[in-house]
């Protein structure tokens, strides 16, 4: 749509129109997201929406490291007691702790960090004694 407005004609007549043709080419029918619902319809309006999405496409976090990692923390320990073997909680722990070790050697910017590493063995006692007894124990492979 790079042809401009001839002199004259109403600019909403002259937009309909584009939209019109552009619609009769077919233009419209292979879009990003063609028939799917959008996302953030229920969502209340956030006029910063734009900004929020270019920060989180171009991987910057909108919390400081520190509180970022806490966060991180927070949900590997989610995912550990619901993985579903306890090689899997294992791996997901161990990700973490090694973040966390890097963090205590050298702080990042921002709020203390306020964090220590996993017991690996208390999470998984946790882990085992929240899961139904029925099933038996489900170490996984080679733990």
């Amino acid at each position: 749509m790079t042809e401009r407005k001839p002199p004259g004609i109403s600019f909403e007549s002259f937009v309909d129109r584009q939209i019109r043709e552009a619609a009769d080419r077919g233009e419209f029918e292979r879009l990003p997201g063609w028939g799917k619902p959008m996302a953030s319809l229920d969502a209340p309006y956030d006029e910063m929406w734009w900004i929020r999405r270019k920060l989180h496409g171009e991987g910057f976090a909108a919390l400081p490291p520190a509180l970022a990692l806490r966060k991180e923390a927070e949900d590997a320990r989610e995912a550990a007691l619901a993985a579903p073997t306890e090689r899997r909680a294992r791996e997901v722990l161990a990700e973490v702790n090694e973040k966390i070790r890097t963090a205590l050697r050298r702080p990042p910017p921002g709020p203390p960090l306020g964090l220590a590493e996993f017991d690996v063995e208390a999470v998984l006692a946790e882990r085992r004694e929240s899961r139904p007894s029925a099933q038996g124990p489900d170490r996984g492979a080679g733990s």
